[in-house]
């Protein structure tokens, strides 16, 4: 899929949690479908929402690989009223220093806006999952 279906995606699922107000790990699934033009070749690229998982799911390491982001650590350091911006491994996805060791210069580390995805690093690979529905 081209990169910006993939932002379409991210932009579709960060909605859905802020409309719900949802906070945490959690996973976000859509279905895809690519429209086929006359020369057989994709046309255009539809998406619908599927389902909003409010748990890390079995596939997490395959995330994880992606995103180089400890999602069970970074949901428990959320558990804790941890600063999503402060985990060094969000702070490096998004194109920032990850937090210094010591606490006076943690609490100087300027905040991230997660919400913006234009400075994120790219993805190290991707995956593709299959369902089959009857």
């Amino acid at each position: 899929a081209p990169p910006e279906l993939w932002r379409n995606l991210e932009d579709a699922a960060v909605r859905l949690a802020k409309t719900v107000n949802y906070v945490g790990a959690g996973t976000v699934e859509f279905l895809y479908r690519e429209v086929p033009g006359v020369d057989g070749n994709p046309s255009s690229h539809e998406f619908s929402f599927l389902e909003l998982n409010p748990r890390l799911q079995v596939e997490h390491p395959v995330s994880e690989w992606i995103t180089g982001v400890n999602l069970p650590a970074l949901q428990l350091n959320i558990a804790m009223g941890v600063p999503i911006g402060m985990f060094g491994g969000i702070r490096t996805l998004f194109g920032s220093e990850p937090v210094p060791a010591s606490v006076e210069d943690a609490n100087s580390a300027l905040p991230i806006d997660i919400s913006d995805s234009s400075s994120r690093v790219p993805p190290r690979g991707h995956v593709i999952a299959c369902r089959i529905t009857a």
